[in-house]
């Protein structure tokens, strides 16, 4: 068993090599946590760390599709993360329509269907057009899943969830017998989707800060003190191995 340290010295091939192709993580998801104190590290605006994190979030996409992972879910904006500043806010929301729109031919060349999971009435318009003209462009895309969450809150997908199940109660559609864990997870943003097997966080922070939490009771935490624009191919090699060296016991 490799340590952590032992997989740092290691290059990118021989990290590659020892990833057993037959236990991969069929979802990983990513917390992309450090943008701003990766800028301010280095004396630079807001901006340039968040253009550095889509760059960083490309990589992980790549590195995931290429080795065979189905399902990548990333916490691209938060339903907290109104509360910004009105230019940081309006500056992201500008990123996620212009990659929506530019890495739109990529996707569909890639096989990468692109799902937003999350409250999207509150985006802009020209946003919300571009994200939705994306997803039903790549809505036959099977190579990869990406469940992009933009003001996404875990504890909102869990109401959600029981609102509508409560309604479909009241209106005779359905019996209180009738709801179980399956059911229950049929009705949330990630329906179809098997639970995250890996999570990843950069920066440092040891919370899951409302993102997936309902199915989240059984995945494998993976913390890094780097910021999230560091990351880079061999980081997630070092992650799925350090994964891959652990016992699952899913709660027994």
């Amino acid at each position: 068993m490799d340590s952590q340290a032992n997989l740092e010295k290691k290059s990118v091939a021989e990290l590659y090599s020892l990833i057993d192709k037959e236990r991969l993580p069929k979802h990983i998801a990513v917390i992309m946590d450090g943008n701003r104190r990766w800028a301010k590290k280095r004396f630079m605006p807001s901006a340039v760390g968040h253009k550095a994190g889509v760059e960083a979030f490309r990589t992980v996409m790549e590195t995931c599709r290429n080795l065979g992972v189905k399902v990548l879910s990333a916490y691209a904006f938060s339903a907290e993360n109104w509360q910004r500043s009105p230019a940081e806010v309006a500056l992201l929301m500008q990123l996620f329509e212009y990659y929506a729109k530019s890495e739109r031919q990529k996707m569909l060349d890639t096989g990468v269907r692109l799902r937003v999971i999350g409250d999207k009435s509150a985006l802009h318009p020209s946003v919300c057009r571009e994200l939705e003209i994306s997803e039903k462009a790549t809505a036959h895309n099977s190579d990869l899943l990406l469940n992009l969450a933009v003001n996404y809150g875990g504890r909102e997908e869990i109401l959600h969830a029981a609102r509508y199940l409560a309604e479909q109660v009241k209106e005779g559609k359905l019996q209180i017998t009738d709801i179980d864990q399956d059911v229950f997870g049929q009705n949330l943003y990630t329906a179809g989707c098997p639970d995250p097997d890996l999570l990843i966080r950069t920066s440092g922070e040891l919370r899951l800060s409302n993102f997936l939490l309902w199915q989240s009771a059984y995945t494998e935490f993976y913390f890094s003190d780097i910021y999230w624009p560091d990351v880079d191919e061999a980081f997630i090699y070092r992650a799925i191995i350090d994964y891959q060296q652990r016992g699952r016991r899913y709660g027994t």
